[in-house]
């Protein structure tokens, strides 16, 4: 992906609404959930590597 440069007299600004308490929380709930997927696919992978690491040495 490239960087985007602004024309010459011309800025970008971008502005948000500010997010509700409601949306935090759904967002930081997303967040969690995803570093638990993460951090379980992580060691079932490496789980399998030594499993197939033992086989090889029979």
């Amino acid at each position: 992906m490239g960087h985007i440069t602004e024309p010459k007299n011309v800025d970008f600004i971008i502005e948000s609404p500010p997010l509700s308490d409601k949306e935090r929380r759904e967002i930081s709930e997303y967040i969690e959930q995803l570093k638990k997927n993460e951090k379980s696919r992580k060691s079932s992978s490496k789980r399998k590597r030594e499993k197939s690491r033992s086989h090889n040495k029979d």
